[in-house]
């Protein structure tokens, strides 16, 4: 009787060592944040950048608990569709259709353990893209799955 005590003793040690930092994701009901405050955020709405440009990236993000990892995608705006994360409303080209449209799209890591992330990337813009409406979209997600979306309408002008 008192050795099965000891394996059941054993047993709920080692489920409670492993399950400790689980516990804790899944306490974790907060989306990270995405923020602009201190900094001089890039890019942000309205902005025009050219063919061949470099977007300088720069956000902060931060979390209650850890981090996970971001994306940063690009696409076309020219049928005028909207993502609705501002209030902000940039004046649009007519609505095209796309010829040869600029698509970035790239995860990225971020470092076990951080609750605050200085985001920086220099991004550049090809110089054979369709010129026009595009939307620069920051997708951050925690540990524990939460997500938080953060689009900015961009032109790319000639």
């Amino acid at each position: 009787m008192k050795s099965k005590n000891i394996l059941y003793l054993v047993l709920l040690c080692a489920l409670s060592a492993c399950n400790s930092n689980d516990d804790e994701l899944q306490k974790d009901t907060e989306k990270p944040i995405i923020s602009e405050l201190n900094i001089v955020a890039n890019p942000i709405d309205c902005q025009v950048y050219h063919p061949g440009d470099v977007i300088p990236f720069h956000y902060i993000m931060t979390d209650n608990l850890e981090l996970g990892a971001y994306n940063i995608e690009v696409h076309n705006n020219f049928d005028h569709h909207t993502h609705s994360t501002t209030a902000i409303d940039c004046p649009l080209d007519p609505e095209k259709q796309p010829q040869h449209p600029w698509v970035f799209n790239k995860d990225y890591e971020i470092p076990a353990g951080l609750h605050s992330f200085d985001a920086r990337h220099d991004i550049q813009i090809p110089t054979d893209i369709d010129c026009g409406d595009y939307h620069f979209m920051i997708r951050l997600t925690d540990r524990a799955g939460w997500q938080q979306i953060h689009a900015v309408a961009i032109k790319i002008a000639e």
